[in-house]
């Protein structure tokens, strides 16, 4: 940890972490157009916990437009964007991460999508004339949201030789869903331009829920944990869409996908912008192994524990914090 001065960063203790690596050049590519694309989606999930998915169907309009929304928002006088806040989940929070002493150098709004259409009413100004812009592409976007995650959880699903298509998929498109989506901006920081280090932006952690779905500016920042501890960068791609196996998705499957651990780090002069939507299950649903992923005398790593259970647990550790270690049997 290093201790940077009022005339930099206003006093805030933030982690300090090697320039950003590298682009890493194994991140899988998955065209959701071709034919064997759920052969490769479980590779993927089975490998790294994370990949890039090309012909979404999504228009690059919708997310150049949303992105442009998040842009004007996060440019606003800092007393008009705290009108949203705080983020108690929900609202805007600028550099405190959660409740338990995270910090990073970003500013973000989350917002609750379960409802459909989106329910603004714990954040009033969502609600005001002046922001029918961002309401309008939140909604359209969240809805695209919501068709590419059923896709790839069904090819998933597919890849994986289980019945019914949608057993995945109906976790996250139930009425109850717990899905959240959450805008995050990381501020230039001129003062590091000439230092040999990058400052954490949000720190290292892996998604609680089952499936994460990111796309970002083409601004770097990104970088993944591969199984032997290495962080590599990922190569921005502002036309596609970068997806995590989140932690509930790791459980289903017994431990054969595997949760990736992420963080971005902060630029010097450029801005990085990202939406992500985290698609979770219902409230009350019981999660535990799959018994048609299980073999034949194949014990559960896990002991069965609702949704609620785990997000209540994980939302009070630290970021870096082994969340599963506490439900493994």
């Amino acid at each position: 940890m290093v201790v940077l001065t009022k005339t930099t960063l206003e006093q805030i203790t933030l982690p300090i972490a090697p320039k950003p690596s590298t682009y890493f050049s194994g991140i899988p590519v998955i065209n959701l157009a071709e034919p064997g694309s759920e052969t490769l989606l479980v590779r993927a999930c089975e490998e790294l916990g994370f990949f890039k998915v090309t012909n979404h169907g999504i228009p690059m309009e919708l997310m150049a437009r949303l992105e442009a929304e998040a842009v004007k928002f996060f440019s606003l006088a800092q007393v008009e964007k705290e009108r949203a806040g705080p983020a108690n989940p929900f609202g805007y929070g600028n550099k405190t991460i959660g409740r338990n002493g995270d910090v990073g150098w970003l500013e973000y709004l989350i917002l609750d999508v379960t409802s459909k259409p989106m329910s603004h009413s714990s954040l009033a100004f969502l609600e005001e004339p002046s922001a029918s812009s961002l309401r309008s592409a939140l909604n359209e976007y969240v809805s695209a949201m919501r068709k590419l995650v059923r896709e790839v959880l069904e090819l998933m699903a597919e890849g994986l030789r289980i019945q019914p298509r949608n057993i995945l998929s109906k976790l996250v498109m139930d009425e109850e869903s717990d899905t959240v989506l959450r805008l995050n901006h990381y501020p230039p920081c001129p003062h590091l331009q000439d230092l040999d280090c990058s400052l954490t932006g949000f720190g290292e952690h892996t998604d609680p829920q089952i499936i994460s779905i990111l796309r970002s500016n083409n601004t770097s920042g990104l970088q993944i944990s591969l199984r032997d501890g290495t962080w590599v960068t990922v190569p921005p791609d502002q036309d596609s869409f970068f997806i995590n196996v989140g932690d509930s998705l790791q459980v289903l499957t017994n431990g054969r996908f595997r949760s990736v651990k992420h963080r971005v780090l902060a630029s010097g002069l450029k801005s990085r912008v990202s939406m992500i939507y985290f698609g979770g299950p219902p409230s009350g649903e019981r999660l535990a192994p799959l018994p048609l992923l299980m073999g034949e005398g194949e014990q559960s790593l896990y002991r069965e524990f609702t949704w609620c259970e785990y997000k209540s647990f994980a939302y009070g550790t630290r970021l870096a914090d082994n969340r599963l270690g506490r439900f493994q049997r």
